[in-house]
């Protein structure tokens, strides 16, 4: 991998790992614009990174990998998956195309360079899961009689594997989640069953979580995550 520019932190000479976090897509004066909470990158800031906000220019995805020591596939509306081999639910409210093309080559393109530490947030796990031939539940109501505590609530997770990610309370916002994970290794679970994390243990870090870390007030499932981020981006690959 070619060496990246890295940024200096000048009270302690060392240098400060650049993670980059996808963006959404509105119309906005009938015009595109990008956007991103802001908690995504005051969580990266914390963490001791350098956060980079990434426009969905689908035809940069391939140029972007080398200039990043780690990615966050930030959180969204809803996939579109007719591409995926399964019709968008009419419930549905899809991501505006450019995003999901944009993140669609991203993946890809993270799929050939292991060492690059990746973050998947609600969507974001919703994507890498497609991506690898997974499947979704593409809208709650339909199965799942607890929908609401998914959405704009709290609830617990239990964790299958305390020594990487303990059980605990989160804050969640979907109307969708990942019912085939595809080749990933399932982490935790909610209690009625949806599947709420996933990684990949051939990778130096992927973690997928469906919930969002950067409104979640249990550090050890909200800020430790960005933190566990940013470590392994600093390591020299």
């Amino acid at each position: 991998m070619p060496t990246k520019t890295r940024i200096m932190n000048e009270s302690t000479s060392q240098s400060r790992p650049l993670i980059a976090i996808t963006s959404d897509l509105m119309i906005r004066k009938d015009r595109p614009t990008a956007y991103l909470t802001m908690t995504y990158a005051h969580a990266v800031h914390q963490a001791g990174g350098i956060p980079v906000i990434l426009p969905p220019i689908p035809a940069n995805a391939a140029d972007l990998i080398t200039h990043f020591d780690a990615f966050i596939l930030s959180g969204g509306d809803d996939p579109k998956t007719e591409s995926f081999g399964q019709p968008t639910h009419k419930a549905s409210i899809p991501v505006i195309e450019a995003r999901q093309s944009f993140e669609t080559q991203l993946i890809e393109q993270l799929d050939h360079h292991p060492d690059i530490p990746v973050l998947g947030i609600c969507l974001g796990m919703q994507m890498l899961a497609l991506c690898r031939g997974g499947t979704l539940n593409q809208h709650l109501p339909d199965t799942l009689a607890t929908h609401a505590s998914h959405w704009d609530n709290e609830h617990t997770i239990e964790s299958n594997n305390e020594s990487i990610l303990p059980s605990g309370t989160i804050w969640s916002g979907h109307r969708q989640a990942v019912s085939d994970p595809a080749n990933f290794r399932v982490l935790a679970k909610s209690p009625d069953g949806i599947i709420e994390a996933f990684d990949d243990p051939n990778r130096a870090f992927l973690l997928a979580i469906q919930w969002h870390p950067e409104r979640t007030s249990d550090p050890k499932l909200g800020q430790d995550l960005f933190n566990r981020l940013v470590q392994a981006a600093s390591i020299e690959h």
